[in-house]
């Protein structure tokens, strides 16, 4: 039987919650043999400083897209180093795109993914909301599988991937 899991666009962030995810999506591309396609989202060109009454840009266009992706590079090739040591078959990907969901989810569409896998940050519903989650509006829009890591997996000791601890005293 074929696996279910071909080809995993990860979500890159740079955050804990995002390199957790990674690591899980490599667990499961090595037992299922799927290929992994890291990505990221870098916003829109800046907004303009006023102050004193004058307007200024801190960077030009061609600066502010140059250094955003030198910043993504960096990122990007760091994990897929930790995944191709582990002998997977990883690429990158980056866009600028506001909202950053809607980068992630075309490029899903666009490298022929078939399940997305995100970090949740873990601040809780209310936060979440009032933050506005990119997860949250991934899992709203995509027609694709999505699976969420929470950032605290692999935080308690001794749990196999996956196994959330009960908060119950034992």
């Amino acid at each position: 039987m074929a696996s279910v899991y071909r080809h995993l666009l990860v979500a890159a962030d740079g955050s804990g919650g995002a390199a957790q995810a990674a690591l899980h999506a490599y667990r499961l591309a090595a037992a299922t043999g799927a290929r992994i396609t890291l990505f990221h989202a870098s916003p829109e060109y800046p907004f303009r400083v006023s102050a004193d009454g004058i307007l200024y840009q801190p960077l030009g266009r061609r600066e502010y897209a140059n250094v955003c992706r030198e910043r993504t590079r960096r990122l990007l090739n760091g994990l897929a180093d930790e995944g191709r040591r582990l002998g997977l078959t990883v690429g990158i990907a980056d866009a600028v795109a506001s909202p950053p969901w809607q980068g992630i989810l075309a490029a899903a569409r666009t490298h022929r993914c078939d399940t997305i896998v995100m970090g949740s940050h873990g601040r809780g519903e209310t936060l979440a909301l009032l933050l506005g989650s990119q997860t949250q509006r991934v899992l709203a829009h995509s027609r694709l599988p999505v699976l969420v890591v929470p950032a605290t997996l692999g935080r308690s000791r001794g749990a196999p991937p996956g196994h959330r601890r009960s908060s119950r005293a034992r």
